[in-house]
């Protein structure tokens, strides 16, 4: 059995015209023959009537008060509703599906409402139902707890829904489809030459993924490179092909072949506070107790660098003003630098090549650009840079990379 799973975000659901296109799609991969899994977003975004967000706000006027159980019962609401709703479009033109719900598709989890963790896969229901030649439409974003509790996946979740369906079904790929045509070596709203890219390894899409590119979950990629599933990124309004996830030694590795570039893309993150923790004479457990700190108080960091005077790192803006009061009851003086961004280059191509950090370093001294911290691995280098030089910094690593070509 050739089994497709395809994922519809809210923006492809969110209106009469873009359901058309759903539908085709729909139709094009049964046409294949295929059978069918669609994993299907609430509909819109914000401000629309059945975003997740905008049934948030029902109950935020209230307060905060609702209890997380609740919450992820609300939660689940809008992706139910697009399920029924793509349900009927297709049973009006002749194509029999049925509608399950995470946990009914045998996503089960465990019990951290409103970021659950997928801990197993039953999709016997769904193989029974493809056997019988439905189309089977599964709300993305939710599982089942072992309590039969309705939970929720986080931000991203419905991606992670459709891969973990893929795995467990040993789908021949899973498509994933936004508003935007693939992977760009950029974000478009700041390079307008950025490119589509036409394949793509998953340890690449990853580090995009993690650094700022917002077109797939990375916890939905780790998903599918842990099982070996393609994924397609694609346009719901168009019948290209988009970009090609898939594992890196699949990819053509000769200069000659399609793999010409070492650098893959640019991705950036902003609102990041750097903090800098000198030692205390005399004191010799300075890493300890500021990552310990750290840790014990939930805060996440990032962008480390440890010598034995002084550990530089950062977190969210939003979370620097709570860890500077940590770090001075510790009896430490921290320095902190809000509003500064992470700006990564990224490429599986760029493993022991010698001369890319000096690209990195020649494009932005020629921008004026101070480069405030720098770390890097096998497939990115990451380089942290004031928050009002973020957008010059993508344009000019763009450009010295070639990308736009």
């Amino acid at each position: 059995m050739r089994i497709l799973v395809q994922k519809f975000g809210g923006t492809s659901l969110s209106t009469a015209s873009a359901r058309e296109h759903v539908i085709g799609h729909i139709q094009d991969a049964l046409s294949y023959p295929y059978k069918l899994v669609v994993v299907v977003s609430a509909m819109g975004r914000k401000g629309e009537p059945y975003a997740t967000d905008t049934l948030l706000d029902l109950v935020r006027k209230n307060g905060e008060g609702l209890p997380a159980r609740e919450l992820d019962m609300l939660m689940g609401c809008g992706e139910l509703i697009s399920a029924v709703h793509l349900c009927s479009l297709l049973q009006a033109r002749g194509i029999r599906s049925t509608v399950l719900t995470g946990g009914q598709a045998g996503i089960q989890t465990n019990e951290e409402y409103g970021n659950a963790k997928i801990i197993a896969m039953q999709p016997n229901r769904i193989l029974e139902l493809l056997e019988q030649d439905q189309v089977v439409i599964v709300t993305g974003f939710q599982g089942k707890s072992s309590q039969n509790e309705l939970t929720t996946l986080g931000r991203g979740g419905s991606d992670t829904s459709a891969t973990a369906l893929g795995a467990a079904l040993k789908a021949e790929i899973v498509d994933i489809f936004t508003d935007v045509n693939g992977i760009m070596t950029a974000d478009p709203r700041i390079v307008e030459d950025a490119k589509p890219l036409v394949r793509v390894s998953f340890a690449e899409i990853c580090n995009m993924a993690h650094n700022g590119a917002k077109v797939i979950h990375p916890r939905a990629v780790e998903v599918a490179m842990q099982a070996n599933i393609p994924i397609r990124v694609r346009s719901t309004f168009s019948k290209d092909e988009g970009t090609l996830v898939t594992a890196s030694d699949s990819l053509p590795s000769e200069p000659n072949q399609v793999r010409d570039r070492f650098v893959t893309g640019i991705a950036h993150f902003t609102n990041i506070t750097q903090i800098q923790v000198a030692a205390v004479e005399g004191h010799f457990d300075l890493q300890l107790r500021v990552f310990k700190t750290m840790a014990q108080h939930q805060i996440s960091v990032d962008f480390i660098n440890v010598n034995p005077s002084a550990v530089v790192y950062t977190v969210f803006d939003y979370e620097a003003d709570r860890a500077l009061k940590l770090l001075r009851g510790q009896g430490y003086e921290p320095k902190a630098m809000s509003g500064c961004a992470k700006v990564s280059v990224i490429g599986g191509g760029m493993n022991g090549v010698p001369g890319i950090m000096a690209h990195i370093v020649e494009a932005l001294t020629v921008e004026d650009i101070r480069i405030l911290q720098s770390a890097d691995s096998n497939t990115t280098i990451w380089v942290l840079v004031q928050g009002e030089d973020m957008i010059k910094s993508v344009k000019a690593l763009h450009h010295k990379f070639n990308l736009s070509k």
